[in-house]
């Protein structure tokens, strides 16, 4: 990681550029696998899985068998912790619930809202370097909260073909059991057109490479709808002389060994404190598994010391970080005055991998700035919000001429004529 001390703020957005490539350089290259799979169906999907996967299947569909042999294999550790998860999650997400809102806006003038669950949803899993069975959790837990009748979930396969068990048993202890072996932008364009094998969806959630989200981002110009562009993992870290070193490095590490494309910030109140946290970056990526993906990552990432709170505030909001840990003082504090953050981790104690997986906030958050604008995926993620009104006869009588003044001055006669009937009507009784 390189260090900038007090950088103007003029080199701000060119210090926190994200290592993304060029998306009209991505898109050109992932259009041709959507449009081969709306155009061949089942014959391109295999094709790109055979490319891309290495495994040439002539069957996606998970069957109840290899359910069944997943089950048997996962540890029952591993169970117990997915289990535990499941429920925090579950806890979280059920309390997002929301009531009817019914507000009588004028006399005999009803108006309501409700939730109204999204039909047919697909996940995305990635499987790839690092299989992500809690995102089966983070997807499918919420989907089936809201009542989605239909939930539809794509992950890659291996080399042989097979899914990861803990993939599989966090699925369907979810109560998801369409299960699909695509990944990349094949599974994307399979979920957006349908084909024989795999059913066409509403909208597409989950995380993925830079050629994912470049499919999931075309999806929308097809008329699908995507929970947010969700790409590469991405951490910042804010540390005064509160923080532990040890624990930041590990936070760093956390995320920089997701891939090479993911990128870790550390904003810092002194050089002191970004030389600590170095220091146990270097010791700890000694013994990480996945220290080649880290240290790539870490080529593309920054410390940033800036001494001034107001400052580092700031930054942080420029940058809109997915996940942002604010191992400082008093991070209450400093996190009233976040406004763009996918997630916000407090304190010492909470590192970002707890969100990750079992505290039960939704790790499927927006990266590459979009926290600036799109929220993570919650409840409200998987339901439509429908409006409805009731007028009675008085009511019409009230608001009807404010209607008929308005529609009037649009010039817009249909409009008024529909009110002016229906007074007239009430005139005539």
């Amino acid at each position: 990681m390189k260090t900038v001390v007090n950088p103007a703020r003029a080199s701000w957005s060119q210090l926190l550029k994200r290592p993304t490539m060029d998306l009209a350089s991505i898109e050109a290259l992932v259009r041709p696998v959507m449009e081969a799979v709306k155009n061949e169906g089942d014959a391109a999907i295999q094709r790109y899985t055979e490319k891309y996967d290495g495994v040439r299947l002539s069957e996606w569909a998970v069957s109840q068998v290899e359910f069944e042999v997943a089950e048997a294999s996962v540890p029952a550790e591993l169970k117990a912790a997915i289990l535990q998860a499941k429920a925090n999650i579950e806890a979280f997400h059920t309390a997002q619930q929301q009531d009817e809102l019914k507000v009588e806006t004028m006399p005999g003038v009803v108006c309501y809202r409700r939730s109204v669950p999204i039909e047919k949803v697909g996940l995305y899993i990635p499987g790839g370097t690092a299989p992500l069975f809690s995102t089966a959790l983070m997807l499918a837990v919420p989907a089936k909260i809201a009542g989605c009748k239909e939930i539809v979930l794509c992950t890659p396969p291996d080399e042989n073909g097979a899914i990861n068990p803990a993939i599989l048993y966090a699925a369907k202890a979810v109560g998801v059991t369409k299960i699909f072996k695509v990944g990349g932008a094949q599974a994307i364009a399979g979920l957006t057109f349908g084909t024989a094998t795999i059913p066409k969806v509403n909208k597409i959630f989950g995380p993925g490479n830079q050629y994912v989200t470049a499919a999931k981002q075309l999806a929308t110009k097809y008329g699908l709808a995507i929970d947010m562009p969700a790409g590469p993992s991405e951490v910042a870290v804010y540390a005064d002389e509160a923080a532990v070193p040890a624990f930041v490095a590990a936070d760093l590490l956390s995320q920089a060994e997701h891939g090479v494309d993911s990128q870790v910030v550390l904003v810092a109140a002194n050089e002191a404190i970004v030389d600590k946290v170095k220091a146990e970056v270097d010791q700890q990526l000694q013994v990480l598994p996945r220290r080649e993906f880290a240290e790539k990552s870490l080529a593309n990432s920054v410390a940033v010391v800036l001494g001034n709170e107001a400052d580092a505030v700031d930054l942080l909001n420029e940058y809109g970080a997915e996940h942002l840990i604010l191992s400082v003082k008093e991070p209450w504090e400093v996190a009233n005055q976040i406004i763009n953050a996918g997630s916000v981790f407090l304190g010492n104690y909470t590192p970002e991998s707890a969100g990750d997986y079992a505290s039960g906030t939704n790790h499927t958050l927006p990266t590459n700035g979009y926290a600036k604008m799109y929220s993570g995926v919650s409840l409200d993620s998987y339901v439509k919000k429908v409006t409805y009104q009731q007028i009675s006869a008085a009511g019409i009588q009230a608001l009807g001429p404010v209607v008929e003044t308005m529609a009037a001055a649009e010039q817009l006669d249909g409009h008024k004529n529909a009110v002016s009937l229906r007074l007239k009507s009430l005139k005539d009784v």
